[in-house]
């Protein structure tokens, strides 16, 4: 076993690699820029939706109050002639991305935590660079892409979208793997 305080380093640098990385897909490559399509008229959608004063939060179009009533022949008409909307309202004004980049980062420090801690208890000081990168890569990748698969799932966010997402997981998950296999303890 290592102790989990001696991989200090490799937690905060591949997260600090994984960050840039993220950066660099988002911000440079081109493959996320269809994620999210533009609906039809927006400027009336927006100002029509406006005047209700949604709060910001998850929200289901139609919604139900129980699960029984999915066989209502009201809701099944609802569902009949839509919209169906699984939609998140977010507050006015320009997004938060100081907020949003620090809340990322933390997750990228957690995710590295984990997959350290894992491989802590499974390996030894020494252990051969493929070993570390094995169990923290495996671990990483779960924590890095399998939550956008059950959104896909459930909350039918696109599979091209979430196949991406995925992707983007495992290039995570491989640097995270590669910087605790290279700053594992001798």
């Amino acid at each position: 076993m290592v102790p989990l305080m001696s991989l200090a380093l490799p937690i905060a640098l591949s997260a600090v690699i994984a960050f840039v990385a993220s950066s660099i897909i988002h911000m440079l490559l081109p493959y996320h820029h269809g994620d999210f399509k533009r609906l039809p008229r927006e400027d009336d959608v927006q100002a029509a939706l406006r005047g209700f004063n949604i709060p910001p939060g998850n929200y289901a179009l139609p919604a139900m109050s129980s699960p029984s009533e999915m066989k209502s022949p009201a809701f099944l008409e609802k569902m009949n002639n839509g919209p169906v909307m699984l939609m998140t309202v977010s507050p006015s004004g320009p997004p938060a991305m100081g907020k949003a980049m620090g809340q990322w980062f933390v997750h990228l420090l957690l995710v590295g935590l984990f997959s350290g801690y894992i491989a802590s208890r499974a390996l030894g000081p020494g252990a051969h660079y493929l070993s570390v990168f094995r169990f923290v890569g495996c671990s990483a990748f779960m924590a890095y892409a399998f939550g956008h698969v059950q959104n896909a799932i459930w909350y039918r966010r696109s599979w091209s979208t979430t196949c991406k997402d995925v992707f983007d997981g495992l290039v995570y998950a491989l640097l995270t793997a590669g910087t605790f296999g290279w700053l594992w303890p001798r």
